[in-house]
Formats: structure tokens, C-alpha cells, sequence
């Protein structure tokens, strides 16, 4: 039955000019740039969509590197999984936790320095296609690390190689500098409306 007014062969036309729109479209971007990609929001899934590029890349046989920041103590259960590419990924787990876990401010500023100092030689190899700063805007928001080091680190980047910085809070500099900026927006969560607990499989 049709749902839109249009006979099939309308809708065969509109969708052909759709087509010829969007083909136009891609043959018209000629540019090649590695991208600077910013997942923030206090909506769920900004990690998760990062790490779905880093399959991307993976699968194009691209080397690749996480450094997580805030989260490392957790030992989630990605690790495990990106353990499987050896020779293309390196994960590094280097943050010990919220403030509120660590009760160390100086301690937590230590170790995000020495995550960040890894990070920069991460994002200045050019073998390295994708490199994921898991949580680095938190440790911006923290007062951790300023956005002004951050933003002159991405400057050395190859011009081929992609980064991608998660974590809610981002500064509004970062999202400036950044190419693609995604804002997840929290609609729903169970853990507030209904107590669920973090489970397997959906949060680590």
C-alpha cells in the first residue's frame, strides 16, 4: 500500500533525483584530511562510537592506539577484545580513577601528564592511522590538563592520521579546532529512572 500518495513509479523518480543529488554531492568533496573528531554530551555512547571507528580502521589493516585517561582502572572489557590486534593496536589503560575515587588531586594531575605525554608521541608517529584519547575531555574539565596543551599537541599531528578525544564537557576551543563534533544527548537512561546497575556488555 502506499503510504507517501505517490505511485510507484513517482516514487522510482524521486528517489532516482535523490540519487543524482547525492552522487553530485560526493563527487564534488575531493579533500583527503586526517580529522580531529570530538564525541561529547552527557548523553551515553561517546566511547562507544569511537570505538567503532577504531574497528573501522582495524579492519583496514590501519595501525592504531587508545590511551584511555580517566576510566583505565576499570580494565574494561574492550581491552580484552583489542587484544585480539596485537600488531595494529596499542591500548594503554593509564588513568586510576575519578577524583572522587583516588581522593589524590596531585596524583591524578601526575598520571594524566604521563598519559598526555604518551598521547603526544602517539599522535606525532605517522604509522599510527587513529589514535583515541578516551576521557581526556573529563581530564580537561578537571583542571588536569589545560586545552591550550591539547590543542597545540593536535597541531603536530600528520595530516593524514585521524584523533578522536571523548568525554563530556568539552571546552568550547576544542570544538572550534575540532572537524567533526558529536554531541550525544542523554533522552533516557535506566541507572537514573529505574536503578538499573551497570551491566556487562552495556557500560564496561
Amino acid at each position: 500500500m502506499e503510504t507517501t500518495g505517490l505511485t510507484a513509479e513517482q516514487h522510482r523518480q524521486k528517489m532516482q533525483r535523490r540519487k543524482e543529488i547525492q552522487d553530485q554531492r560526493v563527487a564534488e568533496r575531493q579533500v583527503e584530511k586526517g580529522l580531529i573528531i570530538v564525541n561529547t554530551g552527557n548523553g551515553k555512547g561517546k566511547t562507544t562510537a569511537a570505538l567503532g571507528m577504531v574497528l573501522r580502521s582495524l579492519g583496514h589493516g590501519y595501525r592504531v592506539a587508545i590511551v584511555q585517561y580517566i576510566k583505565g582502572a576499570w580494565e574494561p572489557a574492550e581491552k580484552a577484545v583489542f587484544s585480539l590486534w596485537p600488531e595494529q593496536l596499542q591500548f594503554h589503560a593509564l588513568g586510576e580513577g575519578f577524583t572522587w575515587e583516588t581522593q589524590d588531586r596531585d596524583r591524578d594531575i601526575q598520571r594524566v601528564s604521563e598519559a598526555w605525554k604518551l598521547s603526544l608521541s602517539l599522535i606525532e608517529n605517522p604509522e599510527i592511522k587513529l589514535v583515541l584519547l578516551d576521557e581526556i575531555n573529563i581530564a580537561i574539565k578537571l583542571g588536569y590538563l589545560t586545552v591550550e596543551t591539547v590543542l597545540a599537541g593536535l597541531e603536530k599531528k600528520p595530516h593524514d592520521s585521524h584523533v578522536i578525544l571523548t568525554g563530556r564537557g568539552a571546552p568550547p576551543s576544542l570544538i572550534e579546532r575540532a572537524d567533526l563534533v558529536t554531541e550525544m544527548t542523554l533522552v533516557k537512561h535506566p541507572f537514573r529512572e529505574q536503578g538499573v546497575k551497570a551491566q556487562p556488555g552495556i557500560e564496561f
